[in-house]
């Protein structure tokens, strides 16, 4: 995967409040949602960007708002240098496209699957009739489908064979940026193995930019090139994958890190986990200071008042961010938690597609 500094997608000071009201007749706002607030992030082009953190934590709602299915509430989205806003142009329409999580739910079982991949040609007008058909089995053939089975039903395929209808949708209109929303987790362990290959070849072959969007660890460090980790709507850290799987230091990424599953028993019972106390606050009431303080193991006075900046450390990379008053130094790291950690840095033993 090719890595430059060019920036395909910039955001910046991005919010997306989702407002709580009440009544029936004439309704009050007595509350928002704080899913994203204040994200600054850039996606360079033809890299792979992983975004990980807990659930609720803001990542798929920062996907929509970066393919523009949730309008922001206040911030800037820069694609290609252009302020998309919350109307995005056709033009965008077309350049990013997304990949869902459910591969169930995400196709309509009442439609074909020559239609269902030949949408995107019908809203754009690029293909029609048999040119249309002759298309769409092209791409059938790109992610590994059988053409002939273009009149089938998606209730005819596994769920893999799912979402590989599902990317062949996404990549119709020549795409630059794809955003996969946990494209793998409803999937077989075998069957995440072929379809995290496929999307490799096909940035490989395509020359794609890719953000992903993943709970499991170890499948973010194999895809990634670089990884920013969410925590209650905020960017905690984020870093050169390798850089921040052997150095992290945000207390949070660490704690993840820590919870990462690794493939050797041995390594895994070596490790020191750390266990975070009490639960993830409300993002309708978000703490104040650093979003992580209630929970963080470091956390001092400082952490209550003052929000940290998003920035490079001193001794770190200049690509190395991190928000926290207290990072964590290398010397915090025991030996055996650093070899459970090493574990996650070896590619998984995956399929090929």
């Amino acid at each position: 995967m090719s890595q430059s500094g060019d920036a395909l997608v910039k955001l910046e000071g991005v919010y997306k409040h989702f407002p709580i009201k009440q009544g029936i007749f004439f309704k009050k706002e007595i509350g928002r949602v704080h899913a994203v607030d204040g994200v600054d992030l850039e996606v360079r082009r033809g890299e792979t960007l992983g975004i990980v953190g807990e659930s609720g934590c803001g990542k798929s709602t920062l996907a929509r708002c970066i393919t523009g299915l949730h309008p922001i509430t206040k911030g800037r989205i820069l694609f290609e240098g252009q302020d998309i806003g919350n109307k995005p142009g056709k033009q965008f329409r077309r350049d990013v496209q997304m990949i869902f999580q459910d591969p169930y739910g995400s196709l309509n079982p009442r439609r074909r699957v020559g239609s269902i991949i030949g949408d995107p040609f019908d809203i754009h007008g690029t293909a029609s009739g048999a040119e249309r058909k002759r298309r769409v089995q092209e791409l059938m053939e790109l992610v590994g489908l059988n053409p002939e089975h273009y009149n089938r039903f998606p209730a005819e395929f596994s769920g893999g064979q799912r979402q590989r209808i599902g990317v062949a949708r996404a990549l119709a209109l020549k795409p630059k940026l794809i955003v996969c929303d946990e494209p793998v987790s409803a999937l077989d362990v075998s069957i995440q193995a072929q379809v995290i290959n496929l999307l490799k070849d096909l940035q490989d072959e395509l020359g794609l930019t890719y953000i992903f969007i993943a709970h499991d660890l170890s499948v973010v460090r194999y895809v990634s090139n670089r990884v920013a980790v969410m925590y209650l709507g905020k960017i905690g850290e984020t870093a050169d994958g390798e850089e921040l799987y052997e150095r992290p230091r945000h207390p949070y990424t660490n704690a993840l890190l820590s919870a990462a599953s690794v493939a050797d028993p041995d390594a895994a019972e070596q490790r020191d986990r750390i266990v975070l106390i009490g639960d993830v606050p409300s993002p309708i009431n978000p703490p104040s200071g650093c979003r992580f303080h209630p929970r963080c193991p470091k956390a001092q006075e400082t952490c209550v008042g003052e929000v940290p900046e998003l920035i490079a450390r001193p001794g770190d990379p200049a690509d190395h961010l991190t928000a926290c008053h207290f990072p964590v130094e290398a010397g915090e790291h025991l030996a055996r938690e650093t070899a459970a950690i090493e574990q996650l840095s070896t590619e998984p033993t995956l399929p090929s597609a």
